[in-house]
């Protein structure tokens, strides 16, 4: 992979800059009004395209986010594809995720503040696998999100959830002790409880 060539251009990115960033990378106020022709995040300054998704991701996505939404509790809310800024030059959009929207005004809200999350799904495609498995969890471990769920399809067409919990001591995440994998069934108490069946997401 080659070096990303870059430049002292500091004002907004536009359509014709947006891949050479500043020496220090963009900030996430000199690229959100941005328009592309596809759907991208901001890593580490840098904007990088996010690869387009094939159905059974989308329906797993807004099955679990539908099945988090009527198991929710107060005060959590449930969205999907929604911005959460990591830091000002760290803005990433996950499947889904539960927050805490007290102190947050819905509409001036451009992206969620990793302090009000709680809960992170990745549904993993064939073009996420590191950064659903690698990159995405450590970011969210050090921003302190207590939960993250990395869900994955097997070769044969069968859910998989890989629950983890924050260990606020070394800023990480671990298998979540009771059920750290589940089959068939997804079953868990935090951040609420819910019981998802897993098998009917995918029983087309």
């Amino acid at each position: 992979m080659g070096a990303v060539m870059t430049t002292r251009q500091q004002g907004p990115a536009n359509e014709d800059n947006w891949m050479f960033p500043p020496a220090d990378g963009w900030t996430f106020d000199q690229v959100k009004n941005l328009e592309l022709p596809f759907d991208w995040e901001l890593v580490d300054g840098v904007i990088v395209a996010r690869g387009q998704t094939r159905f059974w991701h989308n329906r797993v996505r807004d099955k679990v986010a539908r099945a988090l939404e009527d198991a929710r509790t107060e005060p959590y809310e449930v969205v999907v594809e929604q911005c959460v800024m990591v830091d000002d030059q760290n803005v990433i959009k996950p499947d889904a995720i539960v927050f805490d929207p007290r102190k947050l005004n819905f509409f001036e809200l451009e992206c969620v503040p990793t302090a009000y999350l709680t809960l992170v799904v990745e549904v993993v495609s064939p073009g996420s696998r590191r950064d659903d498995r690698v990159s995405k969890p450590a970011q969210f471990a050090a921003a302190k999100v207590p939960c993250y769920w990395r869900v994955e399809l097997d070769r044969d067409h069968k859910l998989t959830v890989h629950e983890y919990w924050l260990n606020a001591d070394t800023l990480s995440y671990i298998p979540a002790p009771m059920h750290p994998v589940h089959h068939g069934k997804l079953v868990t108490e935090l951040p609420f409880p819910v019981e998802i069946d897993l098998d009917a997401l995918v029983g087309f």
